[in-house]
């Protein structure tokens, strides 16, 4: 257990309403997770919890061996990277800079590579130069998933954990199959873990190789998508009149909104 990330009895309220409620879980190194489940159901909210944003008023998070909060901050950032659904600039600034800030926890050598290169595969390469303000939504996505990848990059790819709120909501249906696959593949090393909130169930459907579904703060499901996305526990949780229909080639379910 020492490399995975663990949540054991989880508990955080704003006023009388509890966001997060009894949850547990443990992530293990080399899988694509989804958090997913209706609106304030505390998808932001235990992402935050997961990664140290938000400090649990019960409960503790663990990172390998030890506890979340007793990791040094340069070590902590040198395996642990988030990308939440706002990140703003308000000055001037080429997106490459912006990229380069992911390489603060590291020693300068070799950065411009590991910047030329995670911009390279999330197709933001030819945004280096322009004023990350001036980008479309969806281009400063690109950039900021490109800075996340170029926290965790070592000589040999990627390591640690990465989270993101959100990743895909500003991007076109081909960059959405682009970013996701990207992201699986990268898990593929073993050594690399995603944890992603994703509101569009059958992205989490087509790339996760688990699927964490809350609800009113409870983790109500969890296993592979064909475990948790079935009919029954969709319109359960989610209260819509929903039909799910199986790939014949992967066996993934797909999700369909009945007229």
């Amino acid at each position: 257990m020492s490399d995975c990330m663990q949540a054991r009895g989880l508990r955080f309220s704003h006023g009388s309403r509890a966001l997060i409620d009894d949850v547990s879980l443990t992530l293990q190194p080399g899988e694509m997770i989804a958090l997913i489940g209706p609106n304030g159901a505390g998808k932001s909210t235990l992402l935050r919890l997961l990664t140290g944003f938000l400090t649990p008023q019960a409960g503790e998070c663990w990172l390998g061996d030890r506890p979340l909060n007793s990791w040094p901050r340069e070590p902590l950032a040198q395996r642990r990277a988030v990308m939440r659904q706002q990140n703003s600039v308000s000055f001037p600034l080429p997106a490459a800079d912006v990229v380069a800030m992911g390489r603060a926890p590291w020693p300068r050598a070799q950065s411009r590579a590991v910047i030329d290169e995670v911009m390279h595969i999330t197709g933001s390469l030819e945004l280096a130069q322009r004023d990350y303000r001036s980008l479309s939504g969806g281009e400063q996505q690109r950039v900021q998933l490109a800075r996340v990848l170029a926290q965790l990059w070592h000589d040999d790819g990627p390591r640690g954990w990465l989270f993101l709120d959100e990743p895909t909501s500003a991007l076109d249906l081909f960059w959405q199959q682009h970013s996701l696959r990207l992201l699986h593949r990268l898990t593929r090393n073993g050594r690399f873990s995603v944890c992603t909130v994703l509101h569009d169930l059958n992205l989490a459907s087509l790339w996760s190789d688990r699927v964490l579904l809350l609800h009113q703060g409870k983790l109500v499901a969890e296993g592979a998508p064909n475990e948790v996305m079935t009919e029954h526990t969709l319109t359960r949780w989610y209260q819509a009149e929903l039909d799910v229909v199986m790939q014949d080639e992967k066996g993934r379910p797909q999700i369909q909104l009945r007229a």
